[in-house]
């Protein structure tokens, strides 16, 4: 079986990659992480709006945001779940703000598809269990997140 992600992008957004585009950058951040075949995510790319909704919503904060992951399965190694018949890992969903996106790639003097692949990394990071509550966990998660990106740029992942 090979990787499924399924990608939702909201109307509107001018400009925006094609879902393949996504699910690629995708697939490359799993493979990077040395993930096999047999697994589910989701990627939604939204509005600032529903960014800021849903982390009110399930993280209690109001205010917007311009990444969310959400479980499916305990990014804890020690959890002790079933796993489903099929043996496929369903991870979750990462939800990306596009206006947001664009924003911080302005900021950072770079492409709005850079910025995506940064945002990606980081939501799939998180469902693959790297956090950033700790400072040394925040060091952990930033260096490779910084590994991920440059194999990506350079190409070395596929």
């Amino acid at each position: 079986m090979a990787r499924e992600i399924g990608v939702i992008i909201d109307e509107g957004f001018a400009g925006c990659p094609e879902a393949d585009w996504l699910r690629g950058i995708a697939e490359q951040v799993l493979i990077a992480e040395g993930v096999g075949p047999d697994v589910e995510l989701g990627l939604v790319i939204t509005t600032q709006e529903k960014v800021r909704e849903l982390n009110r919503t399930y993280r209690g904060e109001d205010r917007a945001t311009d990444v969310l992951a959400f479980y499916l399965t305990s990014p804890d190694k020690e959890a002790d779940f079933v796993s489903p018949p099929d043996g496929v890992v369903r991870l979750g969903e990462v939800i990306i703000s596009y206006p947001q996106a664009v924003v911080q790639a302005q900021e950072q003097q770079h492409s709005v598809e850079k910025e995506l692949i940064i945002l990606i990394i980081h939501g799939v990071l998180h469902l693959l269990g790297y956090d950033h509550e700790a400072p040394e966990d925040e060091r952990r998660m930033r260096a490779r997140e910084r590994e991920i990106l440059n194999r990506i740029e350079a190409g070395l992942v596929s």
